[in-house]
């Protein structure tokens, strides 16, 4: 991997003055050395020797001022070896043979687009996630990988299909973690496999969440169905354990209070009509009873 240097280079402030200086005197010395010219003078003829060159090297020294704006860089090679990174804001001037290439050190979103993939168990799902991501190292960045972005943008897909590969989208064993009820092991899972993939490209990943989760449509309609359904059951055992513990209280209550004493059967047809009064959907309607249960 590409190592990063750091380079130094002129204030452009100071540069600039020295430019306008060579750029102006060599005017005025070379129209001052052609007004001199003569058939009986060489000094002015070799002075133009010497004032013209002057004139070259500050309209040159032109194109080696650059700005940078705070967190952005700018990598200088010459002839194609890179000779460093500049990562300070401001004015600069350097050698203006240098190529210059500014790169964003600026934090960034990278959303994936909706992913349809099987999960650990083979149901298809779709999910997208965004991803956090600044460059760290401006020399991995422009030279190890071709396009920097690209390679971010396909290595978050890549890894976004992976992890939905490696988890369960929902029912999973106990203690299992799932993608839509483990959002934050999921998320720091994510977040590791991108950085591993991204080091080499001198990025960091600040952060990755999932924006997107759900069942693939085929499929959609028969899972809704069955967490209805499981919905339910689990209501239903709520229900009847709550049932469950007031009848028993309520057995317990009379038997205490010595309210009336009950044989097994009035026990059994008492636990059966409040079961069914507390277990039933609608309201009981109740019938009473003039005589007595062996009548």
């Amino acid at each position: 991997m590409t190592a990063e240097k750091t380079t130094q280079v002129m204030n452009g402030w100071m540069m600039l003055v020295v430019t306008v200086i060579l750029i102006f005197g060599g005017i005025a010395a070379t129209i001052l050395c052609l007004a001199m010219i003569s058939p009986y003078s060489s000094a002015s003829a070799m002075g133009l020797f010497l004032t013209i060159p002057v004139l070259i090297a500050g309209i040159v020294s032109c194109g080696g001022y650059f700005t940078l704006q705070p967190n952005r860089a700018c990598a200088l090679l010459l002839l194609g070896d890179y000779r460093g990174t500049v990562q300070e804001s401001g004015f600069f001037w350097t050698n203006p043979f240098m190529t210059k290439v500014k790169i964003s050190l600026r934090i960034r979103n990278q959303e994936t687009a909706r992913l349809k993939v099987n999960d650990k168990r083979g149901n298809p799902i779709e999910i997208a996630a965004v991803v956090v991501w600044h460059v760290k190292n401006t020399a991995q960045a422009l030279f190890d990988v071709n396009v920097y972005e690209d390679y971010v943008k396909i290595q978050s897909e890549s890894a976004l299909r992976h992890m939905a590969n490696s988890f369960a989208y929902d029912h999973g064993e106990e203690g299992e973690t799932t993608l839509r009820s483990s959002v934050d092991e999921v998320s720091e899972t994510l977040r590791q496999e991108l950085q591993d993939r991204l080091q080499k490209a001198g990025v960091v990943v600040d952060e990755a969440r999932l924006t997107h989760l759900a069942y693939a449509p085929e499929i959609a309609g028969a899972m809704l169905r069955r967490q209805q359904a499981e919905a339910i059951i689990a209501a239903r055992q709520k229900i009847v354990h709550g049932a469950v513990s007031m009848v028993q209280m309520a057995l317990e209550e009379l038997a205490a209070k010595q309210v009336v004493d009950l044989d097994n059967e009035r026990k059994a047809a008492m636990v059966s009509n409040l079961l069914v009064v507390l277990c039933g959907e609608h309201d009981a309607t109740p019938v009473i009873n003039a005589g007595t249960l062996y009548t």
